[in-house]
């Protein structure tokens, strides 16, 4: 016989199940605060409306395509829970994404954030959202709003999930597809700091339950402790890309976050094209090499796992070979020749 159900004792708010809609609207308040600092001319709405106005200038653009991508941090985030370091994670979201609109030949215009906890903590949501604001305005992207869930249950405590979304800009005609990639084009890497925020899954598995390291642990091989390492900031290179662009210096782009150099170049490139990349050309970073060396990872696994020191590659007319390195030079941008454009069908051969 089923149970007759009983009242409750007194009367239930929303903040016994967990959520507390004053705390989240002083955080909110703060997060207003934080995103004013990044409003460019473009931006219509205020924060905390059901959606994010933004228009686009008219008078700079002739054609103008919007160009978006979505993305998150990944398992990075267990570093900086246990670290308790939050502000970084915002600005590897907004510069992760920035890079993956700016293969495309993409300005950023503006950014959406997603962050949901099961109890939000008002002081690490500021932390994140600070990093997020800080990357919005150096890259010259408004933050014009988000979501901030508290969802009582579904995460472990003092967890959170973080999401980003990006609108950017580019005149039709300028848009970077690949399609003028052609045999003998020179391929040139930008150096990574990191990891940035791709495979820390096995990065993680690898320092902490084979290497048996703490976060604070100092290790010799990396200069470094564990911890500060893993949390190197994914760095932007947006200021690069539109110098080159300016320069009309490239013919495509590949972002290296997830499948590592092995899988990200073959993305930009057209039909009949292949990539012959020179193992050696440029210095991998002594984080790659311990990382290896712990789990005796095979050398075809760890370039499709890891960007092993190279987080933007640009393949560049052999006519343009020359322009390109002095605009590098003058931004102050260290670059590598690691390969050429081959016949082939659209994968990296290594030599």
């Amino acid at each position: 016989m089923a149970k007759t159900p009983t009242s409750a004792p007194g009367p239930i708010t929303y903040a016994d199940a967990g959520v507390d809609i004053s705390r989240a609207h002083r955080t909110k308040q703060r997060i207003k605060y934080l995103a004013h600092k990044t409003f460019t001319r473009g931006v219509l709405s205020e924060i905390g409306g059901f959606g994010g106005l933004f228009a686009v200038d008219k008078a700079k653009y002739h054609d103008p395509v919007l160009v978006s991508s979505v993305d998150g941090v990944g398992t990075k985030l267990k570093i900086a829970f246990e670290m308790g370091l939050h502000s970084t994670v915002g600005a590897d979201l907004v510069n992760h994404c920035v890079n993956d609109i700016a293969v495309q030949g993409a300005a950023p215009l503006f950014f959406m954030d997603y962050l949901a906890a099961g109890k939000l903590d008002p002081a690490v949501a500021e932390q994140v959202v600070e990093g997020i604001a800080d990357a919005c305005k150096h890259n010259g992207c408004a933050l014009i709003g988000g979501e901030t869930a508290e969802m009582p249950g579904f995460y472990p405590h003092g967890e959170y999930d973080l999401a980003g979304f990006i609108v950017g800009v580019v005149e039709r005609e300028k848009i970077i597809t690949g399609k003028t990639v052609e045999i003998g084009d020179i391929v040139l890497g930008l150096p990574s700091n990191g990891l940035h925020t791709n495979g820390y899954s096995l990065a993680r598995k690898l320092l902490f339950e084979v290497g048996h390291y703490s976060a604070e642990t100092y290790v010799n091989e990396i200069k470094n402790k564990v911890g500060n390492e893993l949390m190197r900031t994914h760095k932007s290179y947006w200021p690069v890309v539109k110098k080159l662009m300016d320069g009309e210096c490239v013919s495509a782009l590949a972002h290296i976050t997830g499948g590592g150099l092995s899988e990200n170049l073959p993305r930009v490139l057209p039909r009949g094209t292949a990539a012959i990349i020179e193992l050696g050309s440029w210095p991998v970073l002594p984080i790659f090499e311990h990382l290896q060396t712990l789990g005796n990872v095979p050398q075809d696994e760890m370039l499709r796992t890891f960007n092993m020191g190279l987080g933007m590659l640009l393949v560049i007319p052999s006519k343009k070979f020359k322009k390109a390195q002095t605009v590098l030079e003058r931004v102050g941008e260290k670059a590598y020749t690691v390969g050429r454009i081959v016949k082939g069908e659209r994968k990296v051969l290594y030599n």
